[in-house]
């Protein structure tokens, strides 16, 4: 079986209708264009794209963080509906955090919701540590998020990981039979 190559991609305003197309599909429109394009157009933000080159509107994933001084602040992972558990959520979050240590970022964070178990799994997998609880910090249901940290993304081990990650992640999509270009 020939596998599905997917596209990874450093997002753009000619992607916005997607972008929007898969909030509303993950987050029921978490975000406004206008917020989109906030971050577009911010040197501060990372926004990455999941692209099935062969329906090129497809965006199947992306992930955003802000560079707060020297962290990474990850305010966005999703992966449509339809692609769940088949390690694209594991390329974007290793994706994020190569791009984090590239731009010379020291550490990670993020907020989770409490009971999105498969995600704080996946955070976990990738060696986040949970730091804390924001109480009643998602607006939609008063649910409580964890804070969740990865630090030491600028020592020397950390390449070593990265490249474990890489190993780890592309073996995961080819069970899904999905690869990298």
């Amino acid at each position: 079986m020939t596998s599905l190559e997917l596209k990874l991609k450093t997002l753009t305003s000619d992607d916005l209708s997607a972008i929007l197309e898969l909030d509303q599909a993950c987050f029921g429109g978490l975000w406004t264009m206008e917020g989109y394009q906030r971050e577009l157009d911010s040197p501060n933000s990372e926004l990455l794209g999941l692209f099935f080159p062969l329906a090129p509107s497809k965006l199947l994933g992306l992930g955003c963080f802000w560079a707060i001084l020297d962290e990474a602040h990850i305010t966005i992972l999703a992966i449509h509906p339809q692609y769940h558990r088949q390690g694209l959520g594991q390329v974007l979050l290793y994706s994020l955090l190569k791009a984090a240590c590239d731009r010379g970022l020291e550490r990670s964070t993020l907020e989770v919701r409490a009971s999105n178990a498969a995600a704080i799994c996946l955070y976990q997998k990738f060696g986040f540590k949970i730091a804390g609880r924001r109480k009643g910090y998602y607006q939609d249901n008063g649910e409580d998020a964890l804070v969740l940290w990865l630090s030491d993304l600028q020592y020397p081990q950390f390449t070593e990981t990265l490249d474990n990650w890489y190993i780890t992640v592309s073996d995961r999509l080819r069970q899904s039979d999905w690869q990298m270009l």
